[in-house]
């Protein structure tokens, strides 16, 4: 059985709150919630920051889909002996976030999804994947000249920062992605699935959006009640889709007051 990777923070008090999982979005990693994770520690979580499989320092493997995901997740919990937990999932995480409660509720305190609807989206991160494919990392290019590839396809300064994120020494003289972009990109089509119809969890559940993004609509708030009843919403102004890397503080004083009341 492979195991998931996960960076884990210790709760740095006792108290009586269930651990937190946070599940990254597409193309991320636990890394990316370094920061948030040590301050929901310091309210008394014990966080588990996850790296989904093909991501990060987690297995890779060319079978990719959001029931295989759920599976790890669960695979973990048992692993490491958790029972009940709350959840944060971003995007593509927060997709695999619903349909882990949906498949195991009684394992659920509260759920957290960080702008992302359960509806089905449309494929949208061609031009990124195209940009990461254009880099041959047989030529050795320093830091600076992936991010020079990348600006030919994603104009976006923020966007490319996150992805440059994934790129570590696999050797002395050579870089590489920590993620598994070739499997990642024959399986793109599964990251805008729905959650299936009828598909129904009534654990206290918090949708944050960002107030730049267009991923939650107004109009989807019917759809995301019939899902999760309980549903509550919150926007970040001035946040795109990427809302805890833009706004951290923002991010952090909505959430830990929703999942400490």
């Amino acid at each position: 059985m492979m195991m998931l990777y996960s960076r884990i923070e210790q709760a740095n008090q006792t108290t009586a709150v269930a651990p937190l999982l946070i599940l990254h979005g597409f193309l991320g990693m636990s890394d990316n919630w370094k920061t948030l994770a040590t301050q929901y520690a310091a309210k008394g979580f014990e966080v588990h920051a996850i790296d989904l499989r093909n991501h990060g320092r987690s297995f890779q493997s060319p079978d990719f889909s959001y029931a295989l995901m759920v599976n790890d997740i669960l695979e973990y919990c048992m692993a490491h002996n958790l029972t009940k937990i709350n959840i944060i999932g971003h995007s593509m995480g927060g997709k695999v976030a619903m349909l882990f409660v949906v498949q195991n509720l009684q394992m659920i305190d509260k759920l957290i999804i960080a702008d992302i609807g359960p509806k089905y989206y449309e494929p949208h991160h061609q031009e990124i994947l195209a940009g990461l494919a254009a880099v041959n990392f047989d030529l050795k290019p320093s830091r600076t000249a992936v991010d020079k590839i990348l600006e030919n396809y994603i104009p976006d300064f923020g966007t490319r920062q996150f992805l440059l994120k994934n790129l570590y020494w696999q050797t002395p003289e050579q870089l590489a992605f920590r993620f598994n972009l070739k499997d990642l990109m024959a399986n793109a089509n599964q990251i805008g699935q729905q959650l299936p119809q009828g598909a129904k969890a009534l654990c206290p559940t918090l949708f944050v959006r960002g107030g730049n993004s267009n991923y939650i609509l107004d109009d989807d708030y019917q759809e995301i009640k019939q899902h999760f009843p309980a549903a509550v919403f919150e926007t970040i102004a001035q946040a795109g889709h990427w809302l805890h890397a833009e706004k951290p503080q923002d991010f952090f004083e909505k959430t830990i007051h929703f999942l400490q009341n």
